[in-house]
């Protein structure tokens, strides 16, 4: 009996995936670095199942039907790249490995490049979902080497969620790191969507003196409309769940964040391409500042705000949360969409706007409801240059704008942190303003380092200078970027 797919790294994503692949009909090898891990599991969840345990690589690679496919669920970084090299003196022209982790999409640029050097392909994917998502139906995000593509379709497509009457969460992104690109950017809209929730769950407890139960019947009301999502769906749940003694457990947690570093190389990313990723940025932050506790405690024990006091319609004010959250939430999006444009446009990637939001739908962290109109906004207009020029989503924005200024005013007021969310709103009125004032800064520029301007009264792409004191010469800088 010969394997349809070789996995390595019996962790937590990679165990649920080969029982996945096991239970859509696919026989699966498998090794693990620590090699009685393959025991365990073939005696353990595996037994009596379509699996082969290889104690070393080489066994590993016989056991697979050619064009041989290896798939990597290892850790990030070096680990990727050793096992590259153990598997390439092992493989034969045209089969395929694949990578599956969170790896970051320039070290996957490399190693397509380098791996299909050695006469074989690459695929670097993105896979989310968790451990759930793993074992009943992910989200999969595949680039690299478009040529293996055929070869592992029915496989992925097979094990990824479905969703709109059957369509696969899984198809191909794009040549080398699209995959790994895409799933970083939903990595750092997933940052996004948790911190926006997070800002209106701080509202709800300190600003309207809410309990979890009071939160939670909310969040369970707004997870049955447009909000429905699998975010807000775990929120509901985290806020009716009850420790021992009967009180929520949530409020036992404590308020220090981690994270992975998806988040900051989306960050980064959007900075090298000058997009303005504000409210991802700004979710990033706060986990960094949620990680200073012990700095926060001594600040707050110094440093007095205004005594939080709400006046007003409560019902009204939650119903305001909620069209805030929503109205943050295109946000998000739209500056997440934004950075997958500047990338293809960069890398020349041809990316399925579209086909990424159905990928999306179902699966993943960020799965909503939410993702089926982004779909039918980039099938409406394909060239559509900002999520926040669709009808739907343009009329969403303009009619949420008097509860979200409402709710981002009284936080601010109450001195309540809502980054994410105010950065959301600040980001909404730049976009829509014909003119800012770039203008003074240019002038400032140019007054102390002669770096040029263009002016309104002459065609773009002309640039002149001042001498703004008298004793500057006509000497210009050659470092302008507009």
């Amino acid at each position: 009996m010969k394997a349809d797919i070789g996995l390595i790294g019996l962790a937590v994503m990679g165990e649920n995936l080969v029982l996945n692949m096991e239970s859509k009909g696919f026989t699966v090898a498998v090794f693990n670095r620590t090699v009685s891990k393959v025991t365990e599991f073939v005696n353990g969840r595996g037994k009596g199942k379509k699996f082969i345990g290889a104690a070393t690589i080489p066994e590993l690679v016989k056991s697979l039907n050619k064009p041989r496919k290896v798939m990597l669920m290892v850790k990030a970084g070096k680990p990727v790249d050793e096992y590259i090299e153990m598997l390439i003196p092992h493989l034969e022209k045209g089969d395929i490995i694949i990578d599956g982790g969170n790896s970051h999409y320039p070290d996957t640029n490399r190693r397509t490049k380098y791996v299909e050097e050695k006469g074989l392909l690459y695929i670097g994917t993105g896979v989310s979902g968790g451990e759930e998502g793993a074992l009943l139906g992910p989200s999969i995000m595949p680039g690299g080497s478009a040529a293996a593509w055929p070869s592992v379709k029915p496989i992925f497509q097979a094990i990824a969620a479905k969703v709109d009457g059957g369509s696969s969460c899984c198809e191909w992104i794009g040549e080398n790191g699209a995959g790994h690109f895409v799933k970083m950017v939903h990595n750092g809209i997933e940052y996004g969507d948790m911190q926006l929730i997070c800002e209106v769950y701080h509202i709800m407890k300190d600003l309207l003196g809410m309990s979890a139960d009071e939160m939670h019947k909310v969040f369970a009301e707004w997870n049955k409309g447009e909000l429905d999502s699998y975010l807000v769906e775990i929120t509901r749940d985290i806020l009716g769940f009850k420790d021992a003694d009967g009180k929520a457990m949530v409020d036992k947690i404590l308020d220090t964040a981690g994270q992975k570093g998806t988040g900051k190389w989306t960050g980064i990313a959007a900075l090298d391409l000058g997009v303005p990723l504000t409210l991802i940025g700004e979710s990033v932050f706060a986990r960094c500042l949620s990680a200073v506790k012990d700095e926060r405690v001594l600040a707050s024990k110094q440093i007095s705000g205004p005594v939080i006091q709400f006046k007003g319609d409560k019902a009204k004010f939650i119903d305001d949360l909620r069209k805030s959250l929503y109205a943050s939430k295109i946000v998000s999006y739209a500056q997440g969409y934004s950075l997958m444009m500047a990338a293809a446009k960069e890398y020349g990637w041809n990316l399925n706007y579209g086909g990424i939001a159905l990928i999306w739908r179902g699966g993943c962290i960020i799965r909503s409801v939410f993702l089926g109109k982004i779909k039918e906004a980039f099938e409406k207009n394909g060239s559509l240059a900002n999520l926040m020029l669709d009808p739907f989503f343009k009329d969403k924005l303009v009619s949420s704008q008097a509860a979200w200024r409402n709710v981002i005013s009284a936080a601010m007021l109450n001195g309540i942190p809502v980054p994410s969310m105010s950065s959301a709103l600040s980001y909404f009125d730049g976009y829509r303003s014909e003119r800012l004032p770039a203008n003074l800064l240019q002038a400032q520029r140019d007054y102390f380092g002669a770096h040029t301007y263009e002016r309104l009264d002459k065609p773009r792409g002309q640039f002149f200078h001042t001498n703004w004191t008298g004793r500057g010469g006509d000497t210009v800088s050659t470092t302008y970027i507009v």
